[in-house]
């Protein structure tokens, strides 16, 4: 083999042996950026799979709240009737005109009193049970701002 011939193939064998270390950077890249994918596949199920929680709880503490809300209207329907039960007592035992219009006037204020009582438990219990479903997905949407906002401010 003649000098050049030599030099040909050591230049060939340099180009191979870079096109060798090119094409393994080139499969070294393609795997990190895979796995970086694969990394960024799973922190997407995992931040879906931590919203769809955050609603199933919401959820959950809503279908509660109403249940107890449903206890709390028929505990003042059976004491409405009670009430209605105890008035017309209180009619049948009126003897003159003058006792009808004093029972009715005690009943109406008392019935405005207890209707009055009666809107601001029901405006207590509902601004309550809206607050406790809403803490979930707040809670959940605050963590969504800082994880997000995290890498902004580094």
């Amino acid at each position: 083999m003649t000098a050049t011939q030599r030099k040909a193939t050591a230049k060939a064998a340099e180009s191979i042996e870079a096109a060798i270390a090119a094409g393994k950077e080139t499969i070294e890249t393609a795997v990190n950026a895979g796995t970086e994918t694969f990394k960024g596949y799973e922190d997407a199920i995992a931040y879906g799979k931590a919203n769809v929680d955050a609603v199933m709880k919401s959820n959950a503490i809503f279908v509660k709240g109403v249940q107890d809300l449903n206890k709390v209207l028929f505990g003042l329907a059976q004491e409405s009737i009670e009430d209605s039960v105890a008035a017309n007592k209180k009619f049948l035992g009126c003897k003159t005109v003058q006792d009808v219009v004093e029972t009715q006037t005690a009943l109406a204020t008392s019935n405005y009193a207890k209707a009055l009582k009666d809107s601001g438990k029901f405006t207590d219990f509902s601004v309550k049970l809206a607050e406790e479903v809403s803490q979930p997905i707040a809670k959940r949407v605050n963590e969504t701002v800082e994880k997000f906002t995290k890498p902004i401010v580094a």
